[in-house]
């Protein structure tokens, strides 16, 4: 099997690379699958203070790779957008699961962060982003909304104004407006992003791990987060059957502009 994900540790910090670089690091169900065990690896290891998260090539991610779509039959049966539930659930499991990491996670951001691949990085404590640096959730564009998190704790993040903006639109904003908006904490040349996550991480290192752990828990757990997934589940398991959603999939295919007519 192809490794879609990188693991490396190197002495306290710990990193996961996401390696299709061929497809813009474009998220497929094997990713998927390779990312989970990714982060459940990081539990097995000892003296682990701080776990990057990026991605190989030109981009971090251009989020989930709407290919994939044609897998999905053959693993949740011919009736999944009857069933969509299921499906958001395994995607929302593995996001949250890095979430849930009891060391700081820090997201390195380059190229195009979008869809399914910001909803990742808002999953994680911290975002330094590279120069030149797009991000987006454009799932709107397509008759769906975003249903791993990222309506959560965007909002979360951003406040209620900023999410809707950029839900609303499905538009792409540029590192130093994430910044100005708070979705991002650093915005450095694309070059020096491994240098400025060690050096934002070591900033941490004379805090006992155990209190870091439990600050986490303490700051993450202020936010209802599992209500809102549930919501985002229900919102999608609705839209998935809506024929805006079909005309976008088949306006994709043609690469034409999906034509919407609110049914």
């Amino acid at each position: 099997m192809a490794e879609l994900v990188l693991t490396d540790k190197r002495g306290k910090f710990f990193e996961i690379v996401l390696n299709r670089p061929d497809k813009r690091n474009a998220v497929n169900p094997q990713m998927l699958g390779q990312l989970e065990d990714a982060v459940r690896a990081v539990n097995r290891e000892t003296g682990v203070r701080s776990v990057f998260l990026r991605g190989e090539g030109k981009s971090f991610s251009a989020g989930i790779d709407l290919l994939s779509f044609m897998e999905l039959p053959g693993k949740y049966g011919e009736g999944w957008m009857q069933r969509m539930r299921p499906v958001t659930h395994d995607y929302q499991r593995v996001v949250t699961l890095l979430e849930r990491l009891e060391v700081p996670v820090i997201a390195l951001i380059h190229g195009f962060c979008l869809g399914l691949a910001l909803e990742m990085v808002l999953a994680c404590d911290f975002r330094i982003a590279g120069k030149g640096a797009k991000l987006g959730l454009p799932e709107s564009r397509l008759g769906l909304v975003p249903d791993v998190g990222g309506t959560t704790r965007l909002t979360r993040l951003a406040g209620p104004a900023r999410a809707k903006e950029l839900i609303y639109s499905g538009k792409n904003i540029d590192a130093d407006s994430a910044l100005a908006w708070g979705i991002v904490d650093r915005v450095v040349p694309r070059e020096e992003l491994v240098q400025a996550g060690e050096e934002f991480a070591a900033q941490f290192d004379q805090s006992a791990p155990l209190a870091i752990a439990a600050v986490k828990r303490v700051i993450d757990g202020m936010h209802d987060i599992d209500r809102g997934l549930q919501m985002e589940a229900w919102a999608e398991s609705q839209l998935v059957k809506t024929e805006d959603f079909q005309e976008a999939v088949q306006a994709f295919m043609e690469k034409r502009p999906p034509e919407f007519k609110g049914k």
